[in-house]
């Protein structure tokens, strides 16, 4: 279990061999200075980023390719489908691993994980379909408010307004995606798809915040993770089968080697990797900080899209064009960018919750 320290490294207050003897120990039993475990979280969570930003130039490249296995195939089906395939092939993957260490998921961790289950495969679910009536780049604009939600609903909490540092990251933050995604105040009219959009958005806050409630602070991550991909998948199958024109269209649109392997990769990176740091190590920074960490999405995805759309599209057959460089994306970047350093700078302390390690 986590242990209280003092945030600065301890060899420098060790005056003596007796005190660093201590201090080695503490640390060859896995116990961290709190600064060095709050700093391994960060970078963690800057990884998950990274992985759940892969999911969105491949979801492209299969959507791509699922149309040319299945002609009349609708975008909701399309989402509903990707949303069952790879969650459920997840939970498959992660199912003898939860077996194998005998982590049963008790009460507590059923309960969270259908949590997260139904706030993030809603925010996905309304998402997908909110880009059918507006343009991407206001969905990826109105998506990232939760980084502006995060810091009031915490000032709400705690009755206390948010720090100087805290408002100048949200608004170099905003500014930095509506630069990036290119949208104008033009674009902001509260269509269907804004307001869907707007939804999605709420769900995800809820997600974050659920990851950090107290209530939840000894529940393992493994089983919460297992539960969380089983309940996505669940909750996407009706849709699915509503949507399809029959039940063969389930399984035509994966059936092409590329399609299933893409289907794989996301379940393996964007999901398995991606959501189990993030349901890991966002319990050991503040909810505001991971929101911040979060909106760096984006640049991964740009420059992710930069090389592999064309790569992998080459191999299946198709061409696909790759994204390109922008003073958008030079400017959006810089300033998400840098909000998460002056963000880092005054780190909130003690707010940190912790999960077990597995």
């Amino acid at each position: 279990m986590r242990e209280n320290h003092r945030s600065e490294f301890p060899w420098r207050n060790c005056k003596d061999i007796l005190l660093a003897r201590v201090c080695h120990t503490q640390q060859s039993r896995g116990v961290l200075p709190e600064r060095s475990l709050h700093n391994r979280a960060l970078f963690y969570l800057l990884l998950a980023t990274l992985l759940w930003a892969l999911s969105f130039p491949l979801v492209k490249i299969l959507f791509i390719e699922q149309r040319s296995l299945l002609a009349h195939a609708t975008s909701p089906f399309l989402s509903s489908l990707l949303m069952v395939s790879r969650f459920g092939f997840a939970a498959l993957l992660v199912l003898p691993v939860l077996l194998g260490k005998k982590q049963n998921p008790n009460t507590s961790e059923w309960h969270q994980g259908l949590l997260l289950a139904l706030y993030g495969g809603l925010g996905m679910w309304l998402q997908a379909d909110a880009l059918d009536y507006t343009k991407a780049s206001t969905c990826a604009f109105i998506t990232q408010c939760y980084c502006v939600f995060l810091p009031l609903i915490h000032a709400i909490k705690t009755r206390r307004m948010p720090s100087n540092s805290t408002l100048i990251a949200v608004v170099m933050v905003t500014i930095g995606m509506a630069w990036l995604s290119g949208v104008s105040y033009r674009d902001l009219r509260l269509g269907r798809g804004e307001i869907e959009t707007l939804l999605a958005t709420i769900f995800f806050t809820m997600q974050i915040l659920c990851l950090e409630n107290p209530r939840y602070t000894s529940n393992r991550s493994l089983p919460v993770t297992f539960v969380m991909f089983l309940g996505i998948a669940l909750l996407g199958t009706p849709h699915m089968l509503y949507s399809a024109n029959s039940l063969s269209d389930c399984f035509t649109a994966i059936a092409s080697p590329a399609a299933f392997g893409i289907i794989a990769g996301m379940a393996i990176f964007c999901s398995i990797g991606a959501y189990g740091l993030m349901n890991h190590w966002q319990s050991f920074v503040h909810s505001v900080e991971a929101g911040m960490i979060y909106c760096a999405e984006p640049v991964f995805t740009f420059l992710i899209a930069m090389f592999l759309p064309a790569l992998l599209g080459k191999l299946m057959g198709h061409e696909i064009a790759n994204e390109t460089w922008t003073i958008a994306i030079l400017g959006g970047g810089f300033l998400i960018t840098a909000a998460n350093i002056i963000l880092q700078r005054q780190s909130p302390a003690g707010t940190a919750a912790h999960h077990p390690l597995d």
